[in-house]
């Protein structure tokens, strides 16, 4: 599940702000308490695509050497696992010379595999909010003459849990969640933050010397091909619907051996040529199933069934007692789509495809993309 992040959206659906935005804004109001004894409430920051929303102060605390704010995440009408979290800020004086430094402090993770844009070792507060949190204390370092050598620690009372739901411990980011955002906003219902996670995952899959990673719709999906291979957790991709991003992103940045791995039902629409198998996408065509079906020598009445059936697993059980292998025409076609995608790449292409229950009703071997 994501936890931030925009791109495309529902115009009738409310916007909201990133981790990164509310943790910019918690800094300038500590900032400023560091410097003049008062928190500005409510605190206005600049997003990076323009817009300066104001945040109203959660919690505030001024002591001797430090200063911290807290600012709750509103992520407007996105699903976002971090949406109502609060993200505190507790800025303190640095050694001189230091410039901005960032810590991680309760509830935000610390990277510790090789691969993302932050190396090892360094709290996972990412670019841009880095940026944007260095711009308002330079900011207002000017305004007030404050000293712009300065430690900034973020915080996520709860943060630990929240990231349990995150592709964090994948992606080798213990301890907590990731403060993101590359504009400062949340559009509802975004893939962009899914398919981020994507390259993500493959780019700690690379830098681990991984050369077989497996993409899969789901958790049964996952665990099947997972077991099926012997596959590491890193080289486990969160694909989702998402495999036309995944493999374009290959493309680009290659492995050896890359398997898609489905359930009956995604892979079938992977196999009518679809990059996107999310259901406003378009649903099974029945009819293509049913022509499937009579290319393999079926008999008319289970074709005659298919056109009438009411979802794809109710076709693959039919065929399944008629004897019929259509998950094998099935993964032969998916491997041909794929593959167009990969063209070029001499990357090894496997499609696996299982039932419900994660049996393995059908699959095309490893072959070479040329």
């Amino acid at each position: 599940m994501k936890d931030d992040e925009t791109s495309g959206s529902r115009p009738d659906l409310r916007r909201g702000w990133t981790t990164g935005t509310c943790a910019t804004a918690a800094t300038r109001a500590a900032y400023e308490a560091l410097v003049t004894g008062r928190f500005p409430d409510p605190v206005t920051v600049r997003l990076p695509g323009g817009g300066e929303p104001a945040f109203a102060l959660a919690t505030q605390r001024l002591m001797d050497d430090a200063a911290e704010a807290g600012i709750v995440k509103d992520a407007g009408d996105d699903p976002d696992v971090t949406h109502g979290a609060l993200i505190l800020s507790t800025v303190r004086r640095g050694t001189p010379g230091s410039g901005v430094t960032f810590r991680a402090g309760t509830g935000v993770g610390t990277v510790t595999l090789p691969g993302l844009p932050l190396p090892p070792g360094e709290p996972a507060i990412n670019p841009v909010p880095r940026a944007m949190m260095a711009g308002v204390i330079e900011e207002a370092a000017k305004a007030l003459a404050g000293p712009t050598d300065i430690v900034v620690e973020i915080a996520v009372p709860g943060g630990e849990a929240l990231a349990k739901k995150t592709m964090n411990p994948r992606l080798g980011i213990l301890g907590g969640i990731s403060i993101l955002g590359t504009t400062g906003i949340v559009v509802p219902f975004s893939c962009s933050a899914w398919i981020h996670s994507i390259y993500r995952g493959i780019d700690v899959a690379r830098a681990l010397g991984i050369d077989h990673v497996a993409g899969a719709t789901g958790a049964t999906s996952e665990k099947a091909a997972q077991q099926f291979h012997g596959l590491p957790e890193q080289a486990l991709i969160d694909m989702g619907d998402f495999v036309g991003g995944m493999l374009k992103y290959l493309r680009r940045h290659p492995v050896p051996r890359v398997t898609v791995a489905g359930g009956f039902a995604k892979m079938t629409k992977l196999a009518q040529g679809r990059l996107d198998l999310h259901s406003r996408a378009g649903e099974v065509d029945l009819d293509w199933l049913a022509g499937l079906l009579a290319a393999t020598g079926a008999p008319a009445d289970l074709i005659a069934h298919a056109r009438r059936a009411n979802t794809a697993l109710e076709v693959l059980n039919a065929a399944k007692a008629a004897g019929i292998p259509i998950g094998e025409a099935i993964a032969r076609h998916a491997w041909t789509t794929a593959a167009a995608v990969l063209a070029g790449s001499g990357m090894m292409l496997e499609i696996l495809v299982f039932d419900r229950d994660g049996g393995l009703v059908g699959r095309s071997p490893f072959q070479a993309v040329e």
